[in-house]
């Protein structure tokens, strides 16, 4: 699947699709981190476990991010009721989704310049 970069967004876009992971610019990556400023490859623990310390690249972005878009794989998975409290804690809401819808929203509030950070499972 291929996503058309929006000329009016800052930062690295999410730009399609490949295989289980996503293309960001000119990488691949089968777990991603991604934030205004970069995008990283990302092994995330299974979902039950996600914690803070899995999302220590989000979590240190000055200011924090409004909201993190949580991709959660081939389906939208709910994240631990630990994980969202400890986000909440820091004023930083959570949007679960799947890795699809989260990669395409992403590409969506950027062009809208919005501060967020995303944390996407890899597909399949």
């Amino acid at each position: 699947m291929r996503m058309d970069r929006d000329k009016r967004s800052e930062g690295p876009l999410i730009t399609g699709i490949v295989g289980r992971g996503f293309r960001v610019d000119e990488g691949v990556y089968e777990g991603l981190i991604i934030t205004p400023d970069r995008a990283d490859g990302w092994s995330p623990p299974p979902l039950a476990d996600l914690g803070e310390a899995d999302l220590a690249p989000i979590l240190s972005l000055d200011p924090a991010p409004e909201f993190l878009l949580l991709g959660t794989g081939d389906m939208l998975q709910r994240p631990s009721p630990a994980l969202i409290a400890a986000l909440d804690e820091r004023g930083i809401g959570i949007e679960p989704m799947d890795s699809r819808a989260a990669a395409r929203a992403w590409g969506v509030l950027r062009a809208e310049l919005r501060w967020i950070a995303g944390a996407l499972y890899p597909l399949g």
